[in-house]
């Protein structure tokens, strides 16, 4: 599928908390199910992280709170 670094369809939703949004852009975009595209975008979620940590509005366990899949 992806590992993370090619996905950057989704970078405003991921840096904005619209995580629903952005998975739901990814599954279009990929063509792909909603397993595959949760898993997308964790991985560029991870990606996004590490390089660009200043751009994030919360932290890692403010960012997931509420979100169950």
């Amino acid at each position: 599928m992806t590992d993370g670094t090619t996905v950057d369809v989704v970078d405003a939703q991921i840096l904005d908390k619209q995580i629903i949004l952005g998975i739901k852009i990814l599954r279009e975009h990929l063509g792909c199910s909603l397993h595959d595209a949760l898993r997308a975008f964790t991985d560029r979620y991870e990606v996004l992280r590490e390089q660009r940590p200043d751009d994030f509005v919360c932290g890692r366990d403010e960012y997931w709170a509420g979100f169950f899949s």
